[in-house]
């Protein structure tokens, strides 16, 4: 048994975990980084990069292009090839990272063995990440189930796709599946799109029905029977019969098999417990980031978490890790955005003190000169700063960023407002939403109409 010491060892070589390796390496740090499976983790391999891949190709077949269903899955292999490099052995080695390709499970508090390695260090990183949640409904066991870490192998296109579970990932996939010419139906077992504002959601449930995709809502999966090429989930809502099933009701988090229990390390289904500066509660040596961190389970989180580490572990700061700030995106066609609160959380948290500003992308010129008029955008207000921002529309995870900023540094609506943007983009839908704001200040207020006739009367 081979034995190293270092100062940082990161299990897990997903976002988080590469983020951390690259940035620490480089700032001379002794990095040791562990990964079993794939460089790159779900993101890459699993998750987002196939996923917009795979809805580029049914924007492609939507516009009326000629797109294969199995020339659609060489779009995505080509994809996760190209960006492959950049998440690799042979570039984090290059780095001066030692990468070692074997699950980790802890030893003591101080010790990971990763194969015949034993890996001593002064800080660890758990990066792990999720896997794709597949309930126990009765029967699942004897039927062919598809999630995100095998709907992308397929090459035969399904001729009728279910999908159980209603959120990003199951409507994403839905809509994709849709355009590449399959038949498909989606059972959701409260209300589709359900963590984002409602009224926004229905903006894109609409479109997608549209589209005939057949969205059923408030239907458990009670019972899932396969009968030769046909599988079937049986509900309270109905019995719906189709050729392939995609399971896309949640995630996992990634923890069995690290013995964290020898680290010392609590933990429970949501993840690691962890403090506000994402070390363990139990264990100081031990960092968390990511989806096995708990909490909000994107991509760019496990990023930011990579930083706030950074500046903990390895510079001593008193960083730490906060959500209101967080964005994220829903990849359909309108997408659907949001950042801090939605508006219902908003008028719980605020109550009488929450302002409302909205736009609509109709009003918009470069959606009507474009023909993409469907969407709005509504902001909360709270003594003239946003504390949340929901968009449903085209490009919404691109206007969404500018209420991320906003919120991140505590601007105010005038900061918005302020902001000269180029004619005609989709952007401007953002400055409109602060005229909105602005508006009965300005337009609807006595005293300000008194001041501009006082002003008229007297000037020369």
């Amino acid at each position: 048994m081979t034995r190293i010491k270092t100062d940082l060892c990161i299990i897990g070589a997903g976002s988080g975990g590469l983020s951390i390796a690259a940035g620490a390496v480089q700032m001379g740090a002794d990095v040791v980084l562990l990964e079993g499976h794939k460089m790159g983790g779900d993101c890459l391999n699993y998750g987002c990069v196939p996923s917009k891949a795979l809805l580029s190709e049914g924007k492609r077949a939507k516009a009326g292009q000629d797109v294969g269903f199995d020339a659609a899955k060489d779009h995505v292999a080509d994809v996760i090839a190209t960006i492959e490099p950049h998440d690799s052995v042979e570039r984090f080695a290059g780095l001066g990272v030692k990468v070692i390709q074997e699950y980790g499970r802890f030893l003591s508090p101080t010790e990971v063995q990763a194969g015949d390695m034993v890996i001593e260090a002064r800080r660890f990183v758990i990066a792990t990440g999720s896997g794709p949640l597949v309930p126990p409904i009765d029967g699942i066991e004897d039927v062919t189930v598809h999630t995100n870490e095998t709907i992308f192998e397929l090459r035969d296109r399904p001729d009728h796709l279910l999908v159980i579970g209603g959120g990003p990932i199951g409507m994403e996939m839905a809509q994709a599946h849709r355009r590449l010419g399959c038949r498909v139906t989606v059972i959701e077992g409260a209300k589709a799109l359900g963590k984002d504002d409602p009224d926004l959601a229905a903006i894109v449930l609409e479109k997608l029905r549209a589209e005939e995709i057949e969205i059923v809502e408030g239907a458990q999966a009670k019972r899932i029977t396969q009968d030769g090429d046909q599988i079937t989930v049986h509900t309270e809502q109905g019995v719906f019969t189709g050729s392939h099933l995609l399971m896309a009701v949640g995630r996992k988090v990634n923890v069995e098999g690290l013995d964290l229990e020898k680290a010392g390390v609590d933990w429970d289904k949501g993840g690691v417990k962890v403090d506000d500066r994402l070390r363990s509660i139990s264990n100081r040596r031990v960092y968390a980031v990511g989806d096995v961190a708990g909490g909000l389970q994107f991509t760019h989180v496990a990023g930011y978490h990579a930083g706030v580490v950074i500046r903990s572990a390895l510079l001593g700061l008193p960083a730490k890790q906060k959500t209101d700030h967080i964005p994220w995106t829903t990849y359909t066609d309108p997408e659907l955005a949001q950042v801090g609160l939605t508006e219902a959380q908003a008028r719980e948290v605020h109550g009488d003190k929450l302002e409302m500003a909205e736009a609509e992308f109709a009003g918009n010129d470069r959606a009507v000169a474009e023909g993409r008029t469907t969407g709005k955008i509504k902001v909360m207000v709270v003594k003239g700063r946003p504390v949340g921002a929901s968009i449903a529309g085209p490009m919404a995870g691109e206007m969404i960023a500018m209420w991320a900023m906003a919120i991140a540094n505590n601007l105010k609506m005038s900061a918005i407002s302020n902001t000269v943007l180029p004619y005609p983009t989709f952007s401007e839908i953002n400055k409109r939403a602060a005229g909105a704001y602005f508006g009965p200040r300005l337009f609807e207020n006595r005293m300000v109409k008194r001041v501009v006739r006082l002003v008229q009367r007297w000037l020369p």
